[in-house]
């Protein structure tokens, strides 16, 4: 747990990771005068947090953060693609719930031992007999069950039908292609299936904080985000004693490592986190202390 003073001290003290500008995010338009020539428009470059710089250099890796609260946003790489892995699995509940009315989640979904993976941890179980939408929900999002993801995109009509959903949103960036375990490739430069820290983040906010589901049906999937038994030692691990926090982790290649959260300190209005990462190996390990630290400096600059 983290005291926030503390957390800024610490990073006031890392060394700067060069001295160049912010990269700029693709698209962003460069500034501009419109007519009459009297009237100019120019972008306004978003702060450089040169603690997200030392990070990258410490850590050997590519950072993304977009984070979002009452006291304004922090912001790095925000507008770069990275791959989104398991934390698709909270928005093919979403769309579950958004399309379909409760009931729907009592619906038994049956499937065979090929479709089973590695992470199918909870859905092993259960082959013989086969589980209902709700029990799929709580596997995906609680468990991150790479099978219960897929059988939430089969009940939405797959992986184009997820795209569909996130446009409905908002979402003009977030895009998802395959399906688990294809979707932990995570190549750099494939734009299959991956996300901006922005829209992704943007996306979990509308759905947990937002009113992008009736208050039933968000309660429903902010609980499960609240309980997920994985990421503990990511955005949870930065945030301060006694917060709330409903996040859905990420895994890959490439060092891929995502938490996308959102915070309830204690005492103050909720903060949005989103935090996505990659390291150049496609065998690199992935270290969760990068995303914790990460958080911590968010958390300590925002609240």
């Amino acid at each position: 747990m983290t005291d926030r003073r503390a957390v800024l001290k610490t990073f006031a003290l890392l060394p700067l990771a060069g001295c160049a500008a912010p990269p700029s995010a693709p698209g962003t338009p460069a500034p501009t005068t419109t007519t009459p020539s009297t009237t100019t428009t120019t972008s306004v470059a978003p702060v450089r947090h040169d603690a997200l710089f030392a990070l990258e250099e410490k850590f050997g890796a590519r950072l993304g953060v977009f984070a979002a609260g009452a006291s304004g946003t922090v912001e790095h790489r925000a507008d770069e693609r990275f791959a989104f892995c398991s934390t698709f699995k909270a928005l093919a509940a979403a769309a579950v719930l958004h399309r379909n009315p409760m009931a729907h989640l009592d619906t038994v979904v049956t499937y065979t031992a090929a479709d089973l993976m590695k992470s199918s941890a909870i859905t092993r179980q259960h082959v013989g007999t086969g589980m209902s939408l709700r029990d799929l929900c709580d596997a995906a999002v609680r468990h991150s069950d790479g099978t219960a993801g897929n059988l939430l995109l089969r009940d939405v009509g797959g992986p184009a039908e997820l795209t569909r959903y996130l446009r409905e949103l908002g979402d003009t960036e977030t895009r998802m292609d395959r399906v688990e375990p294809d979707i932990t490739s995570a190549t750099p430069g494939d734009p299959r299936d991956t996300a901006t820290p922005r829209s992704l983040g943007t996306d979990y906010r509308r759905l947990v904080l937002g009113d992008a589901l009736a208050p039933d049906k968000r309660a429903f999937l902010t609980g499960l985000l609240e309980r997920s038994v994985t990421g503990d030692r990511r955005v949870r691990a930065g945030v301060a004693r006694g917060s709330r926090v409903a996040n859905k982790t990420g895994t890959g290649s490439y060092g891929t490592v995502n938490d996308i959260a959102v915070v309830w300190p204690p005492q103050r209005e909720p903060v949005l986190v989103a935090i996505m990462s990659s390291r150049p190996a496609a065998d690199a390990e992935y270290d969760e202390a990068l995303v914790a630290e990460a958080a911590a400096y968010v958390l300590a600059t925002l609240t």
